[in-house]
């Protein structure tokens, strides 16, 4: 049984009404038994037919009362299998949600996908069965011991003994079962990951001609994938017939015991009956058990799966310094600072030793934590955001992917972050965006210290438009509406003015209504990134983030988004995460990234003049060109 499984909501409830209803078909049992051995009994004996209709009745009461039972626990379960699995669906849903991109990077979108679809409902077969099988398993076996001990101490000693090899045998295999079921999923996992990856690069892979050669590599994962799924199965069936065997045997030493003692006259016909029927039933919940044990093995392992993810609870953000709080900077007004620092964003980068005042004066940042109100996160044209020392590492004793980060941005403006791969750039933009909490330093906003962005208040201030933005199946408007699900149909035909989607809803059949991703119209790379934009923009939120918006773009598409684009960043503070040099001109200040360092920022033209790090990108770039 999954341990989590007394931790669901209303668990306990249907365990009551599961275990009272197993209660009541357990005493059926004994009752149809004890009728049907009498009925036959007398029948053996030379009594008439008809004398026997009052107990006939009575087991045929028993017997209807013990299948109406068996109805009821199912629909019990059912539905809280139902209700159950679908509450896991919407908390692991909101929970990728807030954890962001980087989650689905790690876990492979295939994996999250066929969770969310298959896992949910093989974790709710899973509860449909386990639940009435384990406490039939915990309810029928001892009722039905304790009244055969009460009619024969020898068959009752005999049960007694069979009982724990059969379990201890099921432990067994169920550890084998178990070893090649996590084998079984781990090539679902590759598969599902393959999949999903040999979709998105199958234009790649045609365009480079090098699609029919993709198809060994599927062939290859999809045979182990079949090799692990038959290995899974040979365990399960020599399991069943095993289980079935012992049982067979239980209740054969059973019955030879029944007969011996019957032959001598040392017993009643009607209780070797009655112990003969309820043998049989004393193994039957185990059996079930086993039996579904491998039906329902891969929906307990999802479910552990799903309960991983949703238990993963994100660090939150704390304030570090209580005092902040009420200084006027937090009020968001443009009032708090003079007319002369509205609308400008600096920032500076500086090495040194980390800001020991982010542990709080030697406390932990939980120990000195403090609500944070949502106006120390609401961003205008005077407000302030600085990184001190900001530093991550995603493996303990791995590289640091940023370190030492010191950054200052205020109000509005464009900000450009550059630098080779690995060296830190779409990191920052996940910290920068509340995905990912750092592992050292602190970051002031309005003046308040906090030990990361990952409030819901500062990422409702945020808007992110990735390398690859995902088009849902659905209409035009709906996939624009994203962010802002209530927005009006005329707020979503400015904004799709605005991102330069006019061309393409004139062209579509059904306009905002037309569908477009899986099942409907599919959009170039550009649109999709068109589409990203209009969503954000429909939002209305002052910062953008974008994390290599344009890298999967040939160049013609680029520049002629990129005219889109920039006057779509005024008024806003935006971050752009890119390796195209381009770009950078047209930036308000220039990030440059080194080995998760910050090497310089400056302007465009400050930095060519620097010659640093900035320069030998361009001219590296420039190299490349010629």
């Amino acid at each position: 049984m999954d341990r989590n499984l007394l931790g669901y909501k209303g668990v306990r409830p249907v365990f009551l009404a599961v275990g009272f209803l197993t209660l009541v078909q357990s005493l059926s049992i004994l009752l149809l038994a004890k009728s049907l051995a009498e009925v036959i009994s007398a029948l053996f004996a030379g009594e008439p037919l008809k004398e026997q209709w009052g107990t006939a009745l009575l087991f045929l009461l028993a017997f209807l009362a013990r299948h109406a039972c068996g109805l009821l626990m199912s629909s019990v379960s059912y539905r809280f299998a139902e209700k159950t699995g679908s509450a896991m669906r919407r908390k692991m849903m909101d929970r990728l949600f807030r954890l962001g991109p980087r989650m689905a990077g790690d876990q492979g979108t295939g994996t999250l996908v066929t969770l969310v679809l298959e896992g949910v409902t093989k974790f709710r077969t899973y509860l449909e069965l386990i639940i009435p099988r384990m406490v039939a398993m915990s309810v029928t076996p001892v009722l039905l011991l304790v009244y055969v001990y009460t009619q024969d101490r020898m068959s009752g000693i005999i049960l007694t003994l069979t009982m724990p090899i059969i379990i201890v045998f099921m432990i067994l295999i169920g550890m084998t079962a178990r070893k090649q079921m996590d084998r079984q999923l781990e090539s679902y996992r590759t598969l599902s990951n393959h999949f999903v990856d040999s979709l998105r690069g199958l234009e790649t892979l045609k365009f480079l001609g090098r699609s029919k050669d993709h198809s060994q590599a599927i062939a290859e994962v999809s045979d182990r994938y079949r090799s692990a799924t038959m290995r899974t199965l040979r365990v399960a069936f020599l399991s069943s017939f095993a289980l079935d065997f012992f049982t067979m045997l239980s209740v054969a030493s059973v019955a030879v015991s029944l007969g011996l003692r019957l032959v001598n006259g040392d017993m009643t016909l009607v209780t070797g009956l009655t112990i003969l029927i309820l043998a049989p039933e004393y193994f039957l919940p185990v059996r079930l058990v086993g039996a579904d044990f491998h039906a329902t093995l891969d929906g307990k392992e999802a479910g552990e799966a799903m309960k991983s993810i949703i238990d993963r609870e994100p660090l939150k953000a704390v304030a570090l310094e209580n005092a902040a709080l009420s200084s006027p900077e937090t009020s968001g007004g443009d009032e708090a600072r003079p007319e002369g620092r509205r609308k400008q964003v600096g920032a500076h980068a500086s090495a040194g030793t980390p800001d020991r005042s982010a542990s709080g004066g030697g406390k932990s940042a939980a120990e000195s934590a403090s609500a944070l109100p949502e106006s120390v996160f609401a961003w205008n044209n005077s407000s302030t955001l600085s990184l001190q020392g900001i530093s991550v590492r995603h493996e303990e004793g791995g590289p640091s992917s940023l370190e030492e980060i010191r950054l200052e941005f205020t109000g509005t403006g464009k900000i450009g972050i550059i630098g080779e791969s690995g060296a830190g750039k779409s990191t920052l933009i996940d910290v920068l965006a509340g995905f990912l909490h750092p592992g050292g330093g602190s970051i002031t906003v309005n003046g308040c210290k906090v030990s990361s962005l990952t409030d819901d208040a500062w990422r409702r201030q945020t808007s992110y438009i990735p390398q690859r933005p995902y088009i849902f199946s659905g209409t035009l408007a709906d996939n624009v509406r994203f962010y802002y699900p209530e927005a009006s149909l005329d707020d979503v035909s400015r904004a799709v003015a605005a991102a330069g989607l006019s061309p393409l809803t004139a062209s579509l059949p059904g306009g905002l209504d037309e569908r477009i991703g899986g099942g409907g119209r599919s959009l170039s790379g550009g649109q999709e990134q068109r589409v990203a934009l209009a969503r954000a923009l429909l939002s209305s939120r002052p910062i953008m983030l974008l994390d290599e918006p344009t890298a999967h773009l040939d160049i013609e598409t680029e520049y002629e988004l990129k005219e889109t684009m920039l006057p779509l960043f005024e008024d806003k503070l935006v971050f752009l995460a890119t390796h195209r040099l381009h770009w950078m001109a047209d930036m308000d200040h220039i990030i440059v990234m080194k080995q998760g360092r910050v090497a310089e920022v400056g302007t465009h033209q400050e930095l060519l003049e620097r010659k640093g790090t900035y320069y030998e990108l361009v001219e590296a770039q420039l190299e490349g060109i010629h």
